[in-house]
């Protein structure tokens, strides 16, 4: 089996909804596995059923994993510049058109998407979910 690494996110109750989006945004094939639809025999904790406990959406350009935090009182921000997901495409029209899917549903442009002083192209947008996508382009 090949090695791989994968994007794993925590949300604070809304990974079903940003897995969907995402969905909407790049395509590819989703699964969403919720803590109802599993044996929960053993678990040392009692989660809400609807509570997302794996995602994953498999694209052509990689795999986002994700579930819903299960600790009460999650305090820590999503929406973050510390981290961020890099998705690098052929085109700058193709970037573009992401960033646009990203502003259309309810998020907003941090960075425009230009021509960097590196020589390529490069922007940011937070979606709606306060994740910080960067957009890369030779």
């Amino acid at each position: 089996m090949a090695h791989t690494i994968a994007t794993y996110i925590a949300l604070p109750g809304t990974t079903a909804e940003a897995m969907q989006h995402w969905h909407e945004v790049f395509g590819g094939d989703l699964m969403i596995l919720r803590y109802g639809d599993m044996q929960l025999e053993g678990m040392p904790f009692e989660p809400d059923p609807e509570a997302v406990a794996h995602a994953t959406l498999t694209t052509s350009a990689g795999i986002i994993a994700g579930g819903d935090s299960i600790e009460d009182g999650n305090d820590y921000a999503v929406r973050d510049t510390a981290y961020s997901m890099l998705y690098t495409t052929d085109t700058p029209e193709e970037a573009r058109a992401f960033i646009g899917k990203f502003v259309a549903g309810g998020g907003n442009e941090a960075m425009p998407f230009e021509q960097a002083p590196w020589g390529g192209w490069y922007g940011q947008v937070f979606d709606r979910y306060g994740v910080m996508w960067a957009f890369s382009c030779e």
